[in-house]
C-alpha cells in the first residue's frame, strides 16, 4: 500500500502458499464469517475507495498509507454468508464474460495499429532509401527557450507543449494553454508557429511529430519542440511528417535520441535526418492518401477504444449493483 492507486488495492488468495513471504507494504487478513471472495469484490467499489481515501495518510504526489487499525474501522454491509457466496460466484461469471469482449476489442486494436503502422511503411517503400538530409531544405530550425511559464494566461496565443505532439498522425491536439507575450520580447518573432512547419519532440515522447494548421497558425512552441520549417517549393512538410513515422523514420529518431545521460535530440540530429526524395506533386499525393487511410482506421480504433471504455464503467456498475443488492443475483443467475 503505497501510491494513490495501489492503496488499499485487494486480492482473494484461493489457496494456501506456505512459502510465500509478503513485504511489509502487503497485509495478509483472514476474515471470520465473512466470503473472502465477497470482501474482494466489495473493494472494488467507490464505497470502499472513498473510506480508504478518507483515511489514508500522506499527499497524493509522495507515498500514501493506511494503518491496520483504520484499515479494520472500514464500515461495511454484509449480506449473509450464502448470499456473499452466490454474489461473488455471479460477479466472477459476469465480470469474465465482461473481460472478454474487452479483450477482443483490446486485440482488436492492437490489429488495426499493425495494419496502420503497415500502410505507412507501405506508402514510401516504393521510394527506396531515404537519401538526403533533411538540411538540405530545412529553411529555418529552432525551439523554444526557458521562461514562457511566466507568460501563462487564460488567453492570448496558443503555446505547443510537448503534450500537444501526437503520437499517431500529424495533427496537433490536446489541452491548450495560453500566452500572452510583451510585444517587445525578443521570442515572439524567432518561434511563432507558421503554416506547415514542422514540428518535433526532443526531449520526453521522442518520435512524435506534428505540422501546423488551421488554428496553431501564429502559436509559440516549448524549450521540448523543434520547430523546422522546410522549402515549401521542394518539399511537403505532411509527406516529411508522415515519413518520420515510419518504422524507419522513428528508428532516425531513437538512433539520434541514443547514447547521453538524458534521452534528447538536438537540433543537429534533426538536421541530420535521412528522408525519401520524390517529386513535389507525389509527396503531397502520398500524404494525402495516408491523410485518408490513417483516419479510417483511426474511427475503427476509436469505436473499439470508446467500447472498451463503456464495457469497464458496465463491469464497475455491475459490482456495486451486486454488492449492495441492488441485483438479486438468484433470479440473474
Amino acid at each position: 500500500m503505497n501510491t494513490a492507486q495501489h492503496l488499499g488495492v485487494a486480492a482473494a488468495v484461493a489457496q494456501d502458499h506456505p512459502n510465500l513471504y509478503l513485504p511489509d507494504r502487503l497485509w495478509a487478513v483472514t476474515f471470520c464469517g465473512a466470503d473472502a471472495r465477497f470482501i474482494d469484490w466489495w473493494t472494488k467499489t467507490l464505497a470502499y475507495r472513498t473510506q480508504v481515501e478518507a483515511v489514508c495518510v500522506g499527499t497524493s504526489s509522495s507515498m500514501q498509507n493506511i494503518s491496520q487499525s483504520d484499515f479494520l474501522d472500514l464500515r461495511i454491509d454484509l449480506p449473509e454468508p450464502g448470499m456473499q457466496g452466490a454474489i461473488a460466484d455471479y460477479l466472477d461469471r459476469e465480470t469474465a464474460s465482461i473481460d472478454t469482449l474487452i479483450g477482443e476489442q483490446q486485440s482488436l486494436i492492437g490489429l488495426l495499429r499493425e495494419r496502420r503502422q503497415a500502410i505507412i511503411d507501405a506508402a514510401f517503400s516504393v521510394l527506396g532509401e531515404p537519401s538526403v538530409q533533411l538540411r538540405r531544405y530545412t529553411r529555418f530550425l529552432t525551439s523554444g527557450s526557458r521562461g514562457w511559464g511566466d507568460y501563462y494566461a487564460d488567453e492570448g496565443e496558443r503555446f505547443v507543449r510537448i503534450g500537444n505532439l501526437p503520437r499517431i498522425n500529424l495533427d496537433l491536439r490536446g489541452e491548450v494553454q495560453f500566452v500572452d507575450i510583451p510585444v517587445d520580447a525578443a521570442e515572439g518573432s524567432r518561434t511563432m508557429l507558421q503554416g506547415g512547419d514542422l514540428l518535433f519532440s526532443i526531449t520526453a515522447y521522442l518520435g512524435s511529430v506534428a505540422v501546423v494548421e488551421g488554428e496553431w497558425v501564429g502559436a509559440y512552441v516549448s524549450q521540448h519542440v523543434a520547430l523546422c520549417r522546410l522549402e515549401s517549393e521542394h518539399v511537403d512538410s505532411r509527406f516529411i511528417g508522415w515519413f518520420m513515422l515510419t518504422t524507419t523514420g522513428q528508428g532516425q529518431l531513437s538512433q539520434g535520441a541514443a547514447g547521453g545521460a538524458k534521452i534528447q535530440l538536438a537540433l543537429d540530429d534533426i538536421r541530420e535526418l535521412r528522408v525519401p526524395l520524390a517529386p513535389i506533386n507525389e509527396q503531397r499525393s502520398i500524404a494525402s492518401s495516408l491523410d485518408e487511410r490513417t483516419a479510417k482506421i483511426d474511427v475503427l480504433i476509436a469505436e473499439s477504444e470508446r467500447f472498451i471504455e463503456l464495457a469497464r464503467e458496465r463491469r464497475s456498475a455491475l459490482i456495486t449493483e451486486a454488492v449492495t443488492g441492488q441485483i438479486d443475483v438468484r433470479e440473474a443467475a
